[in-house]
């Protein structure tokens, strides 16, 4: 067939054409050869001369697809089962108008896009000049389908679906092919539209399921009410949502789908959270898991709905962890106790969270919450001491000696400290408890590991910052360069040949670093110490000009050979306790006031310091009178080991020393409080009273919890020091002073 336009007899192929458009709206067979044959029909209606046909084509398709679903719903109303027979026509039709669509392609093409509106003229509202623009044969059969059909039969279709939708609900049997099928004609119907496709299904159809929905859900919630507890009632209503999630799978648009879920939560869930929280107190307490997973499930998605929840959880675990600290015994185990207490709250309400709440951020808040209550907590007029405890409770695993405990046993409890560490305030006081119990491992060769030492600084850094413990990374530093330099004064003493007899080890300090007490006790070196101080002087001068040493001898100790008897014990002791014995070298028995002129220490000093010598039996004590006290050599001691420590009394931790601490800290908070309002004031010049407070707050509350109070007086502290004064203007204010 010639593809030139031509003259062509438009009722004779319109016949032909429509014979076969009534086969496939019908669902009949059309041959090959026919379709192939109408496809040029088309083309040659489209370009036929001396005019083209399109518009009579396009009017004559147009009343073909009214007539033909005229026809279609005069049957159908006449047909007892208006449902199933919609369904059936629908099929058949819109499969139809699909092949249509493809049949008049060369009009659509050619002639209908020329009069429809494009994509811009809809997004842009754009005027069209044409009154009635032009749709597509597909787009105009659906639309034919919804002017002669669904405008005259939807309120009764409507109503057939919600009452099979409620049969279903009632667990009886129904279509659901023919109840989806029906609603999606509501959607398929318009979905060609740009703007507003799903205006059709969601008033004639969506609205009416949603107002029927919220009206079956009240219902089922007030009888499940008055019958069941709540945690049956929990139960019934998750399965009554998972059914409805499924239902609406099975039926609705995807569109409906959060819609119909807002409603129904609202119905059941939302219009009876009172008595859902009413019981959530009982569940926490009681642990009952199940109903903790189901509330949680439940109120998740409403507002607010879980804030009651989090306040009984928080709560909870505060009044669980309170009466198991307050209910510590304070012995010599506390700190340990009070680090296992926490951890156990910590964990038992960590896996809660995630098993009952899965990680939900505001559980893990209240958690937190909690546990920083717990750890804080101090009595009324007292410290609060859970620095001190994990301090200690650190110290002692870090220290030599540990029993029952592997490494991986010794890791897993030095993890719980930094546990707990995160929650305490005060941790600038925790800093000063944690350096003095590691100076003093440190100096004592107490440390069981030098890289447990150094894994346990490093946790604290990753918590708190590199200038939280610089001051420690400092301290192991000195200790590990200390050891290369006592190899250099070894190899200077053999360079010089030099002998100082015995073996001599010098920890060097940075005294910044270092919690020590620099005021130093009288004390008179024994001779046979001389020689070896001096010529470590004399090195360390010779290779770090400038620098000063001062010798800590209260913190040194010897290892000594001891042969009172025929039995030879190797005693390790303080420098204090060495001095004193190499006394009795002279004479076996001397007095007090003897070794107080000998030694150079005070009468208090030396008196402990003796004293710790007559314990352990190597010294005999004797009054003489009471002006004096005779010490001599007990020739008959004995001792089951043959290497032991005399314990030295700087090695124990006092009260005063604990009391000197605190006292230290009020005042380095004092001084940070200080520094704090300086650099702020010197960025912002000029700034009120409570714009101050909150950013000295902010700024200090990864050290410590400073009081309102302590923050007023370092304000006065900077005006009496000229460093602010108050504005002329504005009492509240404060202005720098340059």
């Amino acid at each position: 067939m010639s593809l030139k336009p031509r003259s062509v007899d438009f009722n004779s192929t319109w016949l032909k054409l429509s014979a076969t458009m009534n086969n496939v709206v019908t669902s009949n067979p059309v041959q090959r050869s026919t379709w192939n044959e109408m496809f040029m029909d088309v083309y040659a209606l489209c370009i036929a001369r001396p005019e083209p046909l399109t518009n009579e084509l396009y009017s004559g398709i147009k009343e073909f697809l009214e007539h033909h679903v005229s026809q279609l719903y005069e049957k159908m109303n006449a047909s007892e089962n208006l449902l199933g027979q919609y369904y059936k026509y629908w099929v058949e039709y819109s499969r139809g108008a699909q092949y249509l669509d493809q049949l008049f392609r060369y009009l659509n093409q050619q002639h209908v896009k020329k009069y429809k509106q494009t994509a811009a003229d809809l997004d842009y509202e754009f005027s069209f000049d044409v009154k009635d623009p032009m749709l597509e044969v597909g787009e105009l059969a659906l639309d034919i389908w919804h002017t002669v059909m669904i405008e005259k039969v939807s309120d009764k279709l409507v109503e057939l679906l919600l009452n099979l939708i409620d049969e279903d609900r009632a667990k009886h049997t129904v279509d659901k092919a023919v109840i989806n099928g029906v609603i999606q004609s509501f959607v398929l119907v318009k979905h060609y539209r740009r703007k507003q496709p799903l205006k059709l299904y969601e008033e004639c159809f969506e609205e009416k399921y949603l107002a029927r929905s919220v009206e079956y859900y009240k219902m089922k919630a007030s009888e499940f009410i008055e019958s069941e507890d709540c945690s049956l009632y929990m139960e019934k209503v998750l399965q009554l949502l998972t059914e409805e999630e499924m239902r609406s799978s099975n039926f609705l648009n995807s569109s409906s789908y959060p819609k119909v879920r807002k409603e129904c939560r609202q119905c059941m869930v939302s219009d009876h959270m009172q008595f859902l929280h009413s019981n959530c107190k009982d569940m926490i307490k009681q642990d009952r898991q199940t109903d903790l997973q189901h509330v949680y499930t439940l109120l998740k998605n409403v507002p607010d709905g879980l804030v009651q929840v989090c306040n009984e959880l928080q709560q909870h675990i505060e009044e669980t962890g309170l009466s198991m600290v307050k209910n510590l015994k304070d012995d010599s185990s506390i700190a340990a106790s009070f680090v296992d207490c926490i951890i156990q709250v910590h964990n038992r309400f960590s896996q809660t969270i995630t098993e009952c709440f899965q990680d939900d951020k505001q559980f893990t808040r209240a958690l937190q919450k909690a546990c920083g209550t717990i750890v804080n907590y101090k009595e009324k007029r007292q410290p609060c001491r859970s620095p001190e405890l994990v301090s200690k409770y650190s110290d002692s695993l870090l220290r030599k000696g540990v029993k029952g405990l592997t490494d991986s046993d010794i890791d897993e409890r030095l993890k719980n400290c930094i546990t707990v560490f995160r929650y305490i305030e005060d941790k600038d006081l925790f800093q000063k408890f944690y350096s003095r119990n590691l100076a003093k491992r440190l100096i004592h060769g107490l440390c069981s590991s030098m890289y447990t030492e150094e894994s346990m600084i490093n946790r604290l850094k990753s918590v708190c910052g590199y200038d939280f413990t610089s001051k420690l990374h400092r301290m192991y530093n000195d200790m590990r360069l200390s050891a290369d330099l006592n190899t250099k004064f070894s190899d200077f003493l053999t360079k010089h040949n030099e002998d100082v007899n015995i073996n001599f080890n010098v920890n060097v300090l940075q005294a910044g670093a270092w919690p020590l007490n620099s005021t130093q006790t009288p004390f008179h070196l024994p001779q046979e110490l001389t020689k070896s101080v001096l010529q470590f002087e004399k090195f360390y001068g010779d290779n770090f000009n400038g620098r000063k040493l001062s010798w800590l001898h209260h913190l040194s100790q010897a290892e000594v050979r001891v042969q009172i008897t025929s039995k030879t014990y190797f005693v390790t002791m303080s420098t204090y306790q060495l001095s004193i014995l190499l006394l009795f070298n002279q004479s076996p028995d001397l007095l007090f006031s003897f070794i107080v002129k000998s030694t150079g220490l005070g009468d208090r000093e030396l008196e402990k310091t003796i004293n710790l010598l007559s314990d352990a039996r190597i010294l005999i004590k004797e009054k003489v009178d009471d002006d004096d006290t005779k010490f001599s050599i007990n020739f008959n001691f004995t001792n089951k080991r043959t290497r032991f420590k005399i314990a030295a009394a700087t090695q124990k931790d006092t009260m005063q020393e604990v009391q000197t601490t605190h006292s230290a800290i009020a005042e380095d908070r004092k001084l940070y409080l200080q520094a704090a309002i300086v650099r702020i004031m010197k960025a912002r010049k000029t700034l009120r009273h409570n714009e101050l407070m909150q950013e000295v707050i902010s700024l200090s509350r990864a050290r410590f919890s400073p009081s309102v109070s302590v923050i007023k007086k370092s304000i006065e502290s900077l005006i009496e020091k000229s460093y602010l004064e108050r504005s002329p203007n504005c009492p509240d204010e404060y202005m720098y002073l340059a």
